[in-house]
């Protein structure tokens, strides 16, 4: 296990965490997602495993594991991926060997999906995780949010409006909600979770085991 800053000068091992970033399309959690990775050095993006093929640009083993279909039905079966999905005609997934490799190693691991790869993760590592829903201010400020983006036309703005009601219902099977009605106030506060949950003492309990021990001249 590796340390990071929670203690000062005199840092304590720990095992990482699984930390998941949910929100309905245009509500903040890829925004929130960069500011963490940009500011802090102990969290990684999760790389996933896909069967399509590379877009240019892309480097295997940096955004994403490249796989045959073949590779990926082998996984599924063996039970090598925390979490997996169709989506459209290729299929993801998250490599089990990988992130555990991160956590023991005291890295955290962010996660941006939705609440169907939330309930996954929380059944096949469910210890790990610590899972954050953000929510939009208003309805009328998510549909804002969509539109100013001028990403997608205006039948997929309604498609992910019509979306956004089903995803926001799902709140309750989250262990922390943030309303993002500024980026900074939600970077704060996420930043406040990942904070906490870092000091929770099953986390560190090796390494606090270790350090109490030597203030009371045990070995």
């Amino acid at each position: 296990m590796t340390t990071d800053s929670i203690d000062g000068p005199h840092p304590i091992a720990r095992r990482g965490l699984m930390l998941i970033l949910s929100s309905p399309s245009g509500a903040g959690k890829t925004t929130i997602s960069r500011a963490l990775l940009k500011s802090d050095g102990n969290i990684t993006m999760s790389i996933s495993v896909t069967t399509r093929p590379p877009r240019p640009g892309e480097e295997h083993g940096k955004d994403y594991f490249f796989i045959t279909e073949a590779e990926y039905h082998r996984m599924v079966k063996a039970g090598e991926l925390l979490e997996h999905a169709r989506v459209f005609d290729n299929f993801y997934g998250t490599p089990r060997a990988y992130v555990e490799k991160q956590l023991v190693e005291g890295h955290d691991v962010l996660f941006d999906i939705d609440w169907q790869g939330t309930q996954q993760l929380k059944a096949s590592a469910g210890g790990d995780v610590v899972s954050v829903f953000v929510l939009p201010p208003s309805i009328e400020e998510l549909e804002k949010r969509l539109r100013g983006r001028a990403q997608d036309s205006e039948d997929v703005v309604r498609k992910r409006m019509s979306r956004a009601s089903h995803e926001m219902s799902h709140w309750p099977e989250y262990d922390y909600v943030v309303v993002n009605r500024t980026v900074e106030q939600s970077i704060a506060q996420v930043n406040s979770v990942l904070v906490a949950e870092r000091l929770r003492q099953r986390r560190r309990a090796p390494g606090l085991v270790a350090f109490v021990n030597s203030m009371r001249g045990e070995t």
